[in-house]
């Protein structure tokens, strides 16, 4: 687009240099406009657009529009998505019912797309690794966190790369794992490209990766040594996290029924967090409000112990 508008700049009008100025700065935002909002926001009519797309050499503005979005179809597609919605005028329940669907309908495709091999070395590799790092940004570094709560029960050294540092406490972090350790990377469209960088950089360092991903054109899925796909289809979103967070808790399932004393972990689990259970429970380590409750003012002076006598002079 930058070429064309260049190779025919010197022919311009001074509204057409307007719009082609706008174009430049913003080429993302006006991909996303349709001809009467670009116009008003530049400043010109629509005839004068259209007009602007044919000095280009296009047929007309949505053969322009067309051409604009070649290379952000990935960022932009849930812009697209949300425009179409929109155009379809529906009721908040239905929308409610509609994703409720959605996920639905994700899940399912995800469960019959699984791979019976893939999903063995998945946990195989979890839990034969000495140390596991999860890798992801964005709406993934949540995911993360999950996967991280739940595998931290069965695994001894569980971390989250994801921090304030964001990218480069991961890329300090990585610099020390070795091939007996796993790092698991989560990336979905929009594809985060400090994620790909770290994960590259992880494989040739021989250290393997559990990738959780999307399909198998992935920028992720050629760089793992095993990887989990999830349908995220999403009407309103980039992706349907529901349906991520169903495949790891699928995986950390999987993880636990195949762990050495999973069932004592649980356990122990059960016993830690039962002081901050609510209701009755008689193994309590501290008082509810109930014994907690201050004695009569008569029970508590009987309680008092009495001053021994003073002894005869």
């Amino acid at each position: 687009m930058a070429q064309r508008i260049a190779r025919v700049l010197p022919e311009l009008s001074r509204s057409h240099r307007q719009m082609a100025d706008y174009v430049l700065d913003h080429p993302l935002k006006a991909a996303t406009m349709p001809i009467d909002e670009l116009a008003a926001t530049v400043g010109v009519s629509v005839a004068t657009a259209n007009r602007f797309a044919r000095a280009l050499e296009f047929e007309g503005y949505s053969q322009f529009r067309a051409a604009l979005v070649l290379g952000f179809e990935a960022t932009l597609a849930p812009v697209e998505k949300l425009r179409s919605q929109l155009e379809h005028p529906t009721t908040v329940a239905d929308v409610f019912a509609n994703a409720l669907q959605e996920s639905q309908r994700n899940v399912e495709m995800t469960r019959q797309a699984l791979d019976a091999k893939s999903c063995e070395q998945a946990v195989e590799v979890i839990l034969n690794a000495q140390r596991i790092y999860i890798i992801g940004f964005g709406a993934s570094s949540w995911l993360g966190g999950l996967l991280q709560r739940n595998l931290d029960l069965y695994c001894n050294n569980v971390q989250l790369l994801a921090s304030i540092e964001s990218s480069s406490y991961s890329a300090r972090v990585l610099t020390r794992l070795r091939s007996s350790d796993l790092l698991i990377a989560i990336a979905f469209p929009r594809y985060f490209s400090d994620t790909i960088l770290l994960v590259r950089r992880a494989r040739e360092a021989d250290v393997p990766v559990l990738a959780l991903t999307d399909r198998v054109t992935s920028p992720l899925a050629p760089l793992a040594s095993v990887a989990l796909y999830a349908h995220t289809e999403s009407q309103y979103f980039a992706n349907s996290e529901a349906t991520v967070l169903a495949l790891i808790e699928a995986l950390c399932s999987a993880v636990a029924y195949r762990a050495k004393d999973s069932l004592k972990a649980a356990t122990q689990l059960a016993e830690s967090v039962l002081p901050w259970l609510h209701g009755d429970h008689n193994e309590r380590l501290r008082a509810t409000l109930d014994n907690a409750t201050p004695l009569p003012r008569n029970a508590r002076q009987s309680e008092t112990p009495k001053k021994p006598p003073k002894a005869s002079p």
